[in-house]
């Protein structure tokens, strides 16, 4: 996505190698399935081997945490099809599952809980509107600092995006995941409903988790709702797991075990025809 465009502007290329591999295998893991395997295709007019090495050290590094391995890529050089110094990044994952262990969404019921896992920060989502700011405000740059931390927004834009992969297929062994949603373009809005069968809709409580700064911030930059904040961005949570309520408390403990930071943000209840998938109580 446009991050891409970030990172070759602040001439950081070590980590957006952890996002491609994190936008394949996160979609992976949503369905059941363990990532096995990643290939990578690296294209650009004329070749940099510094940077095209360190974009592949962080496909590398992705692939670790990601616990699949990189079997190999493409790299094109097309002298005169890109601009100077730009370089274009696709990728794809391999995992498997068992085919009656496929999570499909079709096991979820209404009174089941949502567990909500934390965000890294925006992830690979939302780039071109934080691009249009960019371009469009005077007093928004990638040098200055987000009020109330210490860190320039630059370095908080090129966070790599959280990989859950391991943390699923640990679940997954010994719980039953009804449902996951890994949120990524369209944010909430778009991406749960995907997961949700017929008369099933879900409620969140907003208020549930912490929102990283860099959100509001940007909340108050765009002059936007934390509804349409909520259509574009993830706020702060990266994967929502859909569980059975009676599960919920022992997979809370195993995610904190882990490491993961996570909470119960929400719940399915019953949803007629017409009505919104996805309602979030502010």
């Amino acid at each position: 996505g446009t991050k891409l465009r970030l990172a070759m502007q602040l001439q950081s290329h070590d980590t957006i190698g952890i996002d491609l591999v994190a936008m394949c295998v996160n979609d992976l893991v949503v369905g059941g399935a363990e990532p096995l395997f990643f290939l990578d295709y690296y294209a650009t007019g004329k070749l940099n081997v510094e940077v095209a090495a360190n974009v592949v050290e962080g496909i590398g590094k992705g692939c670790e945490l990601a616990g699949c391995a990189l079997v190999g890529g493409e790299t094109a050089e097309m002298p005169g099809f890109y601009p100077e110094g730009e370089y274009e990044l696709a990728g794809f994952a391999v995992g498997i599952v068992d085919r009656l262990k496929i999570i499909t969404g079709e096991e979820i019921e209404e009174e089941d809980l949502i567990l909500g896992l934390s965000s890294s920060g925006l992830h690979s989502n939302g780039f071109s509107l934080v691009r249009y700011l960019l371009n469009h405000k005077k007093d928004f740059n990638l040098e200055q600092t987000i009020p109330g931390t210490d860190t320039d927004l630059g370095t908080v834009l090129l966070e790599p995006t959280r990989i859950y992969a391991r943390t699923v297929v640990n679940l997954l062994r010994d719980f039953t995941l009804r449902g996951m949603v890994h949120i990524t373009g369209g944010g909430f809005y778009d991406n749960i409903p995907r997961v949700l069968p017929k008369g099933v809709k879900m409620n969140l409580d907003f208020n549930s988790w912490p929102k990283h700064k860099v959100f509001e911030w940007l909340k108050q930059e765009a002059e936007l709702s934390w509804e349409e904040m909520m259509q574009i961005f993830n706020c702060g949570l990266g994967m929502l797991l859909i569980v059975d309520k009676k599960d919920a408390e022992d997979i809370l403990i195993r995610l904190q075990g882990l490491k993961e930071q996570a909470w119960i943000v929400g719940e399915t209840v019953s949803g007629k025809k017409n009505q919104e998938r996805v309602q979030v109580k502010f």
